[in-house]
């Protein structure tokens, strides 16, 4: 039966059990990568926007290295292009490579539900069901948090596969298909979202898994229908990182 992990046994306590190993702190790089990241996908940074590693350093108050390593490792997930003597940018996907990114999507999400059917536990349920609390109080006041906490409902069913590689294959889809969202998207529809998240629930407890499939391709579908080409108002690269960086000062 599918499970989530959320501790790893590593050493025995008296009586022959096995202690759980607390979670690990990140690493600098894992923070400045996931708030560069989050940078990207709450639509801060402008897709085609710079990335000078000695800025980023500095924003940050790290070195050019970690800088290069977060960059890497987004370069690795779709969300930034390295250009040979040029540097870092923003990826900038164009819409039949949205679209080809959407078709990839539904096949990973259509792997998880069928998996997940009829195989969640009481707490996995539990879980699930208080995400769509957090999207909908969200969803009241910050709409880019609601999309995110939207994305990340998704990344939590793989997790719950217990699949490593499917995990991390969704993970990069997801997250390049936030940015080509923040593109060309419509305005979401955090009432929409929330509503077909349910449905999908439901169709897991119940066991059943085509219609659970069925209801998540078209969900997919929806979130792709609503490209729509749509000019932004670029903003500084720097005053941008400059709030990522005391929330990680925060952490």
């Amino acid at each position: 039966m599918p499970k989530a992990k959320e501790t790893r046994p590593v050493a025995t306590a008296p009586g022959g059990r096995k202690a759980a190993e607390p979670a690990k702190a990140a690493t600098r790089t894992e923070k400045v990568h996931e708030a560069l990241r989050q940078a990207i996908i709450e639509q801060q940074l402008e897709p085609g926007a710079r990335l000078p590693e000695d800025m980023i350093g500095e924003s940050f108050g790290t070195s050019r290295t970690i800088a290069r390593e977060a960059l890497l490792r987004l370069s690795v997930e779709g969300l930034v292009d390295l250009m040979p003597n040029r540097g870092a940018f923003v990826a900038n996907p164009t819409l039949d490579e949205g679209r080809d990114i959407f078709v990839v999507r539904r096949g990973l999400e259509r792997m998880v539900v069928l998996q997940l059917a009829g195989q969640l536990s009481s707490a996995q349920i539990e879980e699930l069901r208080q995400m769509l609390v957090n999207e909908e109080l969200a969803g009241a006041r910050d709409e880019r948090e609601a999309i995110r906490l939207a994305g990340e409902f998704h990344l939590r069913l793989a997790g719950m596969t217990g699949n490593k590689l499917l995990v991390r294959y969704l993970t990069e889809t997801v997250s390049r298909c936030s940015l080509v969202l923040t593109i060309y998207g419509r305005p979401h529809s955090v009432d929409c979202g929330l509503d077909e998240h349910r449905q999908i629930i439901e169709a897991l407890i119940a066991g059943e898994g085509e219609r659970a499939a069925e209801l998540m391709e078209h969900h997919i579908e929806q979130v792709a229908g609503r490209a729509l080409l749509e000019t932004r108002k670029p903003r500084s690269v720097q005053d941008v990182l400059s709030s990522y960086a005391e929330r990680i000062s925060r952490g």
